[in-house]
């Protein structure tokens, strides 16, 4: 259908623009993401509301101000009023605007408040942030490891194509299960880092010697991506994360697989240590390197 119509077009080359700018326009995505947890959904929502609250407001104020513009001009022989003080319209522009804030306060108040609340959590993981790498530590389930950046070094270096992926892959993903609250809390071994991935709805800095708590409840199966967020060094942008929320038959068994290969590893001749790639393994080198 498309081929027919551009077929048809006297200017060929103004038709393959406009479909180009049409496909551009469906991926083009210029709205907050609405996330995946609950927390999230009350953020996209709040935003939503004040949004088209500042609509009406703008439509109101600016089309109040057009319309006087156009229709008292003087060309129409518009005479302009001669009054002052008028005691209803100072009453009327000072209670409106502060009915109005309230209205905007009372459910962002609401919002502020659930995001804070980490109360009644059934998991709790530690984050913790490294020059260049995050650390995971399942505090309920005796679990340790840390995650650091899979992207091939030929990717890096320009001598290999990039996938979908780049610089979003890591090697050992936080696994957490849906619908269960997840008490997150970080903090960083080195310099401040910010754990941040933008389908939870928000974002969490970690700095050295401090502990801030967060939660989220992921409602969907799938994977998740972030990176940090706080300039932290020449690598910080070799530090993403990757959140793979699993139902929660099957992230029992990948906690008991965690634990069973933790106890084949004590109980070996030649133990390894609790976690896997250590701070202080280099990062991959790049070019500019």
């Amino acid at each position: 259908m498309l081929a027919n119509l551009l077929a048809r077009m006297r200017y060929p080359a103004l038709g393959l623009g406009l479909l180009w700018s049409l496909s551009a326009a469906a991926d083009l995505k210029l709205n907050m993401p609405e996330g995946v947890t609950t927390i999230s959904h009350q953020i996209y929502d709040l935003h939503m509301t004040i949004l088209w609250i500042c609509v009406a407001i703008g439509v109101g104020v600016f089309g109040t101000m057009f319309y006087s513009i156009y229709y008292h001009r003087k060309s129409k022989g518009a005479v302009p009023a001669h009054f002052h003080e008028s005691t209803t319209v100072e009453i009327v522009w000072t209670v409106v605007p502060m009915l109005i804030l309230i209205f905007m306060a009372v459910p962002a108040t609401r919002t502020l408040i659930n995001l804070e609340d980490v109360s009644k959590p059934d998991l709790t993981i530690k984050v913790t942030g490294y020059q260049w790498k995050w650390s995971y530590d399942y505090l309920d389930e005796g679990i340790s490891f840390f995650s650091t950046l899979s992207t091939p070094a030929e990717q890096i270096n320009n001598l290999a194509p990039k996938d979908k992926d780049y610089l979003l892959e890591v090697d050992n993903p936080l696994v957490v299960p849906v619908g269960k609250k997840i008490r997150i809390l970080t903090t960083a071994a080195d310099v401040i880092h910010s754990w941040w991935v933008p389908s939870l709805g928000w974002k969490r800095d970690a700095i050295p010697g401090f502990i801030n708590e967060s939660w989220a409840l992921i409602e969907k199966p799938g994977v998740y991506r972030g990176q940090c967020a706080e300039l932290c060094g020449k690598d910080h942008g070799y530090m993403p994360i990757v959140v793979v929320a699993k139902t929660q038959e099957e992230y029992r068994q990948w906690v008991e697989s965690k634990k069973a290969a933790k106890t084949a590893s004590l109980g070996s001749d030649n133990p390894g240590p609790a976690m896997t790639n250590a701070p202080g393994q280099p990062a991959p080198v790049t070019a500019a390197q």
